[in-house]
């Protein structure tokens, strides 16, 4: 798939899923914003890129900052003139006992989670907005309909991104913006080589998924020809989610 001469956001860009999808979609041809908190790890991959080749911008954002997202867009704007698509990957979890929760972890799950989804979605929309063609792809989890104990903030997070994700879509229609979410199931982003056999074996898939399998979905997704697929939860999980589980 060729992206010459798109430009890409992509938040929590400097490590795991953001890592993988940015490098793909500049290998593809685009220019990407790799958008993260995280300045040692956002430079680093900004170097790295740099010197082969690709045109990458590292850009240090707190994203429970809404303000700080609006200043994002402006610096892009500024910066590339445009932009095209919008990878809204960064995620927090903040896991511990229910009845240790404080609304200071809540607020910063959810805000970072979910809330900088929304004011991102918007800023990008305006942006976007008259030019007939625009993608906004939404990482939500497998944990929106599936639970571990202590992660209640998590998982209202990601329900939310999925609910998010079809009310864009229906409010950006008219602007030719699709909005489609992809609900990771197991992606080990380090020492896959150290994963034990019975660990590939719960996936009907037979392997623990690898962040390049989210990020491959996120540029079929983003193709100019797909913009019948809009409003989804893509959920890619090796199939985990669809195995039936008895204690014998």
């Amino acid at each position: 798939m060729n992206y010459t001469n798109k430009v890409v956001l992509v938040t929590g860009a400097a490590n795991g899923i953001g890592k993988a999808i940015s490098r793909e979609y500049l290998k593809a041809g685009a220019a990407v914003i790799l958008a993260d908190i995280n300045i040692e790890n956002g430079l680093s991959l900004e170097k790295e890129c740099i010197s082969q080749g690709y045109n990458a911008f590292f850009y240090k954002i707190d994203l429970k900052s809404v303000e700080e997202i609006k200043k994002m867009f402006e610096v892009i704007i500024s910066k590339y003139k445009k932009i095209d698509i919008l990878i809204n990957n960064a995620g927090i979890g903040r896991f511990k006992s229910l009845y240790e929760v404080t609304i200071e972890d809540w607020d910063e799950v959810i805000n970072v989670n979910l809330r900088s989804v929304f004011f991102a979605s918007q800023q990008f929309s305006k942006y976007n907005k008259g030019t007939n063609y625009g993608r906004i792809i939404n990482v939500s989890s497998t944990r929106y309909l599936m639970s571990e104990p202590n992660t209640e903030a998590y998982a209202a997070s990601k329900g939310g991104i999925v609910s998010l994700t079809h009310a864009l879509a229906i409010s950006l229609s008219e602007e030719k913006i699709t909005v489609n979410a992809i609900s990771p199931g197991w992606i080990q982003n380090s020492n896959y080589e150290n994963l034990k056999e019975e660990d590939h074996k719960q996936h009907p898939s037979l392997r623990v998924g690898k962040p390049e399998d989210i990020a491959r979905a996120c540029l079929f997704l983003t193709d100019e020809n797909n913009d019948f697929i809009n409003g989804q939860n893509i959920v890619i999980d090796g199939g985990m989610t669809k195995k039936m589980i008895y204690v014998e």
